[in-house]
């Protein structure tokens, strides 16, 4: 496994962080399995959220640590104020909320790295600044960050904490993948653009990568005649996609891997500190996705895979 740095962490992070949407409570087999491949195979970064599960994917987790007593060597990357129905919850009392019962079901009395779970334009970024110091001041965070937050929101956070001696955002956590989508999977999110990862790359904030493979769709689990899976064809399905896929299906024939460790990467391949959120339902899957991290892609050969130069570049 290979690691990187995040501001405000004593421990280095893998670089491929495993997402827990499927483990809940309810079957802690599983979710044992799971984590338990994740870490022997030297990941050590976990990405839960408060509204992961209806709720039953932090205590998993939590009883997880326990039984293993590893707390110490894991980071959790966990989020709060997710948006319930319609109505936008980034504020200072339902972060707070959210926080304690997280922790709550963590038992954990710290989590490593705490992201809002989208973002209210509405708030002003001060009072989330001084919130989120707040927390950290009282050792209930160590790093914060932003899910689904626009760069420009992501500078007036910063400028806002540079100007009042405050902790800045840490990290952000937008999509990021090889395909490009229509149109966001859920409201509310983020995709990163082109002028996006230049921003990254100049100001080198860690980017955690969700829905980094596309939800499988460098995997060959879809066709241009096949919309069964509605969502996947409302936010992935045009022509550039199909040609995203046929060009990582041929660069990873010559380079002996698939395409879908391809299209991971592409993403891991990107010139800022970058850590992709993988989903695995089965071991398998995890397995599947580790070996992009021993993938190096020339940056002729990445700009060819997202349509940035013509074919015979290659």
């Amino acid at each position: 496994m290979k690691y990187g740095n995040v501001p405000g962490l004593d421990i280095p992070v893998s670089r491929i962080v495993m997402g827990t949407m499927v483990c809940s409570t309810d079957n802690m087999d599983l979710t044992c399995e799971l984590l338990d491949a994740f870490v022997d195979a030297g990941g050590n970064c976990l990405d839960t959220a408060h509204v992961y599960g209806g709720g039953k994917s932090e205590p998993a987790i939590g009883q997880w640590l326990k039984l293993r007593g590893n707390r110490e060597r894991v980071v959790v990357l966990d989020k709060g104020a997710h948006p319930y129905w319609t109505e936008p919850r980034v504020d200072p009392e339902n972060i707070t909320r959210d926080l304690l019962e997280s922790l709550d079901r963590l038992q954990t009395g710290t989590i490593d790295i705490y992201l809002l779970h989208r973002d209210n334009p509405g708030v002003p970024a001060g009072p989330i600044v001084d919130c989120l110091n707040g927390h950290k001041e009282a050792g209930r965070i160590r790093a914060f960050g932003g899910s689904n937050w626009s760069t420009a929101r992501l500078e007036m956070a910063n400028t806002y904490a540079e100007n009042h001696g405050l902790t800045p955002f840490a990290v952000s956590s937008p999509n990021l993948s090889l395909a490009t989508v229509n149109e966001p999977m859920w409201g509310g999110c983020v995709s990163t653009s082109a002028e996006d990862r230049d921003w990254y790359a100049r100001y080198r904030l860690p980017l955690f990568a969700w829905s980094s493979q596309a939800s499988g769709f460098f995997a060959g689990l879809f066709t241009p005649n096949d919309a069964s899976n509605k969502d996947i064809a409302r936010v992935y399905y045009n022509e550039g996609n199909w040609e995203r896929l046929r060009r990582a299906r041929e660069l990873a024939a010559l380079k002996g891997v698939t395409a879908h460790q391809i299209a991971l990467a592409w993403v891991l391949s990107q010139p800022f500190p970058v850590f992709p959120l993988i989903g695995p339902r089965t071991v398998r899957e995890l397995a599947d996705s580790l070996p992009a991290l021993d993938i190096a892609l020339a940056e002729d050969e990445a700009r060819w895979l997202n349509l940035e130069s013509a074919p015979v570049d290659i």
